[in-house]
């Protein structure tokens, strides 16, 4: 099995496809699940990224998705889902992995913690208990080494408070908000122009579902700001993906996405045309790599769009409706 440096460090497409197949060899026969899974298909061994089986992600729900099923995991994530909801699982054996993963990508894409004050706003999350979310910003936060870094939960006045102080400070000012919390304090007027907002997907059921573009404008002018950044993460995945102004996520070079056919799984969609998500996350290596979600999106190059979800499924990162 691939160790971290040869994940992390993939310099091309053809060594992403290899370390992809030796993975998918590995799992094939230690996750369980997942070798029931393809078992049931009956298909022979992929000798391409694009004949790779996606297990569909409602199977984190319904069973232990490991390739430890005799080693207690280290922790278990637990998804937002409503009280009435059955909540998605991922044993993590492995916590350093997922540190590595979002460390990484964060440094990439939105900048160094110690140079920057992190606040949060992600009161659902937080309430729960056991979220992937939580876990990465409140290592972010700790990563900043500052005190005007923290969960503020609905203090939305306290938001104003603290970036005013990192303003002063000289520091660069990163709020990481869910949606309806981030539209609350648009609501407040609050001018945050030096800001980089960062949407992590969800009202919750507190507020009427808008579609990304809706929000975005609503966020924009009522706190400010050129841009919004979102960013696509969800609980059975130990990678996320960033957007631009433009509403497009990059990957991580260990992280993947292809768009299949709404109607039919196995076959796959041209570049620019709207399909099921299906990601390939080499950071989910005690795990499974290969995941059908019910998220809708366009491959663009290398960055992809999500366009909405398939149905109300607990999916952080995009739970908005088609545009």
């Amino acid at each position: 099995m691939p160790n971290f440096s040869s994940i992390f460090n993939i310099q091309s497409a053809r060594e992403f496809e290899k370390i992809a197949l030796d993975i998918f060899d590995y799992q094939s026969e230690n996750c369980l699940i997942y070798k029931a899974f393809i078992h049931s298909l009956g298909k022979k061994r992929p000798t391409k990224l694009e004949e790779i089986p996606f297990l569909p992600i409602d199977f984190f729900k319904t069973h232990t998705v490991t390739c430890f099923t005799e080693v207690d995991p280290e922790k278990i994530f637990l998804s937002s889902g409503t009280t009435q909801s059955i909540k998605s699982q991922h044993p993590i054996h492995d916590l350093k992995l997922y540190e590595t993963s979002f460390l990484t990508t964060y440094q990439q894409f939105i900048g160094q913690p110690k140079d920057q004050i992190i606040l949060a706003l992600l009161p659902n999350y937080v309430e729960q208990g056991s979220s992937s979310l939580v876990y990465m910003v409140d290592r972010l936060i700790k990563e900043s080494m500052n005190d005007l870094s923290g969960f503020l939960l609905n203090d939305l006045f306290e938001v104003e408070k603290r970036y005013q102080q990192a303003l002063i400070s000289g520091k660069k000012v990163v709020i990481f908000g869910v949606s309806y919390a981030l539209l609350d304090l648009a609501e407040q007027h609050i001018d945050l122009s030096n800001a980089t907002i960062i949407e992590t997907g969800g009202m919750k059921g507190r507020r009427k579902e808008m579609t990304k573009s809706e929000l975005h404008t609503a966020l924009k002018k009522g706190l400010n700001v050129p841009v919004i950044h979102s960013e696509y993460g969800m609980t059975e995945l130990l990678s996320q993906a960033y957007s631009d102004q433009n509403e497009l996520f990059t990957p991580p070079t260990w992280m993947k996405i292809i768009c299949r056919d709404v109607n039919d799984p196995f076959h796959l969609v041209a570049e620019g045309k709207t399909g099921g998500i299906n990601v390939i996350d080499l950071a989910n290596i005690n795990s499974c790599c290969f995941i059908a979600t019910q998220d809708l999106g366009q491959i663009h190059g290398n960055q992809f769009k999500v366009m909405g979800r398939f149905d109300q499924s607990d999916i952080r990162g995009c739970n908005l409706l088609i545009e």
